[in-house]
């Protein structure tokens, strides 16, 4: 009798590609794959023929998101209470079922909390995906300890504070929710513990050599089973939701482009800046001289419907700038023309880096990139983070800094020696494939 693992990813393409690099391995490995998705940002499904899709009806909690928009909390808040009976009625609706496939287990997002005890209920083995660091699951673990010693909220005389429980964050590098206060984050990130204890294991898109310390220090709190099968996109072609075009131009425009000489700039699927930013990141990457790709979101500038470039800077940049609304961000990295990614830090974007050898300028804006930034810049030490208040000027001298100096050699040797470990955890005796055969070994005994 054959195996059949469902999947649950939250909708946003940070989330939706790390579970389908997992549903591919676990297809390659025999599994047949379901996967439960909501009709906002809904996955085309016609780009995955092997699997088989089954849509929770979230029509209600999706007129609401654009209320939402800039309170992650709430909205994961919103989408747990909304789905719960929906995924319940197609959970059961798929057990029920009578073929030739069992169903071995579930796979959820961290932020689908409510759904393991659905789960468990049902009797289906649950294990929790982790589409971001290790590191910050001790930070949602620490929480109501930064709470009781007064360290949250934050106060604006206690940025520079060192976290001592944290080690190496400072306050300033601690996750950001919007407007959400501190009371309803924490009581979010309790259910989300709960419900980690009560799963199967955790999957962590992460490798050993980065984050072994911050694992063992999550288990000590919390001894479920952590398989640490990172980078998850090194295990399986490049796999893209539907959410965003990708403009391939600019891989030829990279071939023509010297070895190194090409910083790319991107901030992710749904960070945003202000339009004053705007003008300065563009008149700092003219002025820098450096060859750049800048990939400009459609609805990525608040306020604005349509981006509005400065005058006179399409014609300064011709011939070494290149803007375009989205890129193959994995060819970009892999690129021999590109040195450099100056980045918001997402979790996925700070991993595609490091696995292609590309120092960093970190942007951080919020969630978890403030402390992701910090690993790379204080822990791992492969990219100088832009503080501040943007400013051409700054922008130029960091540019500077990490592709023209002495400080930037230095950088760019402990990335590629990074790089290597990345390497070394996904050969057939490396640590992540060690666990991707541990994980298949535990479903295959459901």
């Amino acid at each position: 009798m054959g195996k059949r693992v469902l999947l649950f990813p939250v909708p946003y393409q940070g989330h939706i590609n790390p579970m389908l690099e997992i549903a591919a391995i676990l297809h390659s490995r025999g599994f047949s794959i379901t996967i439960f998705h909501t009709s906002f940002n809904s996955i085309d499904s016609t780009r995955y023929p092997l699997y088989r899709f089954i849509l929770v009806k979230d029509g209600e909690i999706s007129n609401q998101l654009g209320s939402l928009d800039d309170d992650m909390v709430h909205r994961v808040i919103a989408w747990n209470n909304s789905c719960e009976q929906l995924f319940y009625d197609c959970l059961t609706s798929v057990l029920s079922e009578k073929n030739e496939e069992s169903v071995a287990c579930l796979i959820r997002d961290t932020h689908w909390y409510n759904l393991q005890y659905l789960a468990n209920r049902l009797g289906v083995p649950t294990f929790v995906l982790r589409t971001g660091s290790a590191a910050t699951l001790n930070w949602y673990l620490t929480f109501p300890q930064l709470v009781q010693k007064g360290y949250i909220p934050v106060q604006e005389s206690q940025l520079n504070m060192p976290v001592i429980e944290l080690a190496p964050l400072r306050m300033r590098d601690l996750p950001r929710f919007g407007n959400c206060n501190h009371e309803v984050i924490g009581d979010s990130l309790t259910h989300s513990m709960d419900a980690i204890r009560a799963s199967s294991g955790i999957i962590v898109n992460t490798f050993d050599a980065i984050e072994s310390t911050e694992v063992e220090k999550f288990q000590k709190a919390i001894p479920v089973p952590v398989f640490c099968i990172g980078p998850l996109h090194k295990f399986t072609p490049p796999s893209r939701s539907n959410l965003l075009d990708e403009d391939g131009s600019c891989l030829e425009w990279l071939d023509k482009q010297a070895v190194g000489s090409v910083l790319y700039v991107s901030f992710g699927s749904h960070a945003c800046m202000k339009f004053e930013e705007l003008i300065e990141t563009a008149w700092g990457l003219a002025d820098s001289g450096q060859p750049f790709i800048w990939v400009i979101r459609p609805g990525s500038i608040l306020g604005k419907d349509e981006v509005e470039l400065p005058d006179r800077f399409i014609e300064v940049i011709s011939g070494h700038g290149k803007i375009i609304s989205w890129a193959p961000q994995q060819e970009v990295l892999g690129h021999a023309a590109v040195g450099a990614f100056w980045t918001h830090n997402g979790w996925n974007s700070t991993l595609e880096a490091i696995c292609e050898g590309v120092p960093m300028i970190c942007r951080p804006q919020f969630a978890d990139q403030m402390g992701n930034a910090r690993y790379v810049t204080h822990v791992w030490k492969v990219g100088i983070e832009l503080e501040g208040k943007l400013e051409r000027g700054e922008i130029v001298k960091v540019i500077k800094r990490l592709m023209k100096e002495d400080e930037g050699v230095q950088i760019w040797q402990r990335m590629r020696a990074l790089k290597h470990e990345a390497s070394l955890s996904i050969k057939s005796d490396g640590s992540s494939s060690i666990n991707i055969d541990k994980l298949v070994n535990v479903i295959s005994s459901f």
